[in-house]
């Protein structure tokens, strides 16, 4: 595909189009506010009165704008649906499952392909080896948005085609990232109590990040076997380091909310039997499985 149009021209959509622009791709632009467009009309796009007639120039419509309401307010917009026919939607707006389904089939009925998608990274990290895309939908659809997608990232994953598995694996990604980074800020506020550089503790945090990343690597693919004998790390010695971080912050009279709830649900864990499984055993209570039989 060579003639893309990019609706949504923010941070990100800014970003996607001067990637297509500079694979050589015939890049026609639309943003609900003009000026927005006017750098990108410098270096070669072509700027669409109404995302219609962006949409009916071009192959393939990349959209990404603020949320799926956005999305559906463009789709919706006069001459936009007759101008889908044929050609293939790559929706790259952050949403739920839910968002992609209704979605799809609002493609579906306008006759046009349809790919869902979820960008990991921020706009200054696109086009790079690394950059990763999660897409799902059908594999033609996927198949016919190869050359665009590899111009915008090196790490594409396709999940399938379960139109809603890459804004599924979205939100389990940032429950990691909101995760971890929550618990990162906690440490900063530990470690400042205690007169310590946080500098120096995000230094160290950064040189075990590569081998802590391989761990629950090894930890995911414990849950889907179901297999939790104790092989790294047995769910036991969390128990006791998450009840400590919970009293070294209550200690400081930081707040303790976010340590207290970790230490709640591996004290759970482990009153439901499985304190001498594999740490990864605690997805047992995260899934309500506290009332299943105790192992013994």
């Amino acid at each position: 595909m060579k003639t893309i149009a990019v609706l949504g021209l923010g941070q990100m959509g800014t970003k996607l189009a001067r990637l297509l622009l500079r694979a050589g791709m015939k890049v026609h632009v639309w943003n609900r506010t003009p000026d927005k467009a006017a750098s990108l009309a410098s270096h070669g796009a072509v700027v669409a009165d109404t995302a219609a007639e962006a949409a009916a120039a071009a192959e393939a419509i990349v959209i990404c704008v603020h949320d799926y309401a956005a999305t559906h307010a463009i789709l919706s917009a006069n001459g936009v649906k007759a101008a889908l026919r044929g050609k293939l939607v790559l929706q790259l707006t952050t949403g739920s499952p839910q968002d992609a389904r209704q979605l799809a089939a609002m493609a579906r009925e306008a006759g046009a392909g349809y790919l869902d998608g979820a960008i990991q990274v921020a706009p200054e990290q696109m086009g790079q080896p690394d950059t990763t895309i999660l897409v799902s939908g059908g594999r033609a659809a996927h198949a016919d948005a190869r050359d665009v997608l590899a111009t915008l990232g090196g790490n594409i994953v396709y999940l399938g085609e379960d139109v809603a598995a890459a804004a599924t694996m979205d939100l389990a990604t940032l429950s990691y990232i909101y995760g971890a980074s929550m618990g990162f800020f906690q440490g900063a506020a530990l470690a400042q109590a205690e007169g310590l550089d946080v500098g120096v503790y995000g230094g160290i945090v950064e040189a075990m990040s590569p081998s802590f990343g391989a761990f629950l690597r090894y930890e995911g693919n414990v849950v889907e076997t179901g297999d939790f004998a104790v092989s790294q790390s047995p769910l036991s010695i969390s128990v006791d380091a998450t009840r400590r971080i919970e009293q070294a912050m209550r200690h400081h009279g930081l707040r303790s909310e976010l340590p207290a709830l970790i230490a709640q649900l591996l004290h759970d864990a482990e009153q439901a039997g499985y304190a001498n499984e594999e740490f990864a055993a605690v997805t047992k209570i995260l899934k309500g499985a506290a009332a299943a039989t105790p192992v013994r």
